[in-house]
């Protein structure tokens, strides 16, 4: 199963229009949600600019100051990840470049692993949803608006019907909304 998961607003960005995501509130209940989901993935697919942010994790040891965050950066560590960019010509860390479309990338991941994959980057996501590949949204719904940034979700040019499976609404006030796509059936 193909996922798409980010922390978002709740009129739906990802981030600011300064491109800024400080307003999302992780606790520590909510960071030890994301990594007991990022523990069940066999592989994640990421742009560019959600790589470059998250191999801190990777490379920095003050990122392993605590037990939670030395949890984290230990599955993160472990993760195999495929990066999306048209701009690097190496990655660091359990990653490698991707080489072939994003289509044929997620199957190759989806083939390789008995686990979810993961991709994460709203242009990335944008695309598989626009192949109609990804399977699961999972929102971090902030309370906040923020008024304009990059969007969760593009525009697309057909409804995409969806179940609810899921919600959970942490002590932080921000609710977890999970979805999975309605396939077959008509209306």
């Amino acid at each position: 199963m193909l996922i798409y998961s980010m922390g978002v607003s709740v009129d739906g960005f990802i981030n600011d229009r300064a491109g800024r995501f400080d307003w999302t509130d992780l606790t520590e209940e909510q960071f030890r949600f994301h990594i007991s989901q990022v523990g069940e993935l066999g592989t994640y697919l990421c742009g560019r600019r959600l790589y470059e942010t998250m191999l801190v994790w990777e490379t920095d040891p003050a990122m392993r100051s605590n037990e939670l965050d030395a949890t984290f950066a230990d599955i993160w560590c472990a993760l195999p990840k495929i990066v999306f960019s048209r701009t690097l010509d190496s990655v660091q860390g359990n990653a490698r470049l991707a080489k072939a479309s994003v289509a044929e990338e997620i199957a190759a991941a989806l083939g390789a692993t008995d686990k979810d994959v993961s991709i994460g980057g709203a242009n990335l996501a944008a695309e598989a949803i626009g192949l109609d590949l990804v399977d699961e949204l999972r929102i971090f719904r902030n309370p906040v608006v923020v008024g304009g940034g990059t969007p969760f979700l593009p525009p697309i040019a057909e409804t995409l019907p969806l179940d609810l499976i899921e919600t959970r609404t942490f002590g932080s006030r921000v609710v977890f909304e999970r979805y999975r796509r309605a396939r077959g059936g008509s209306d």
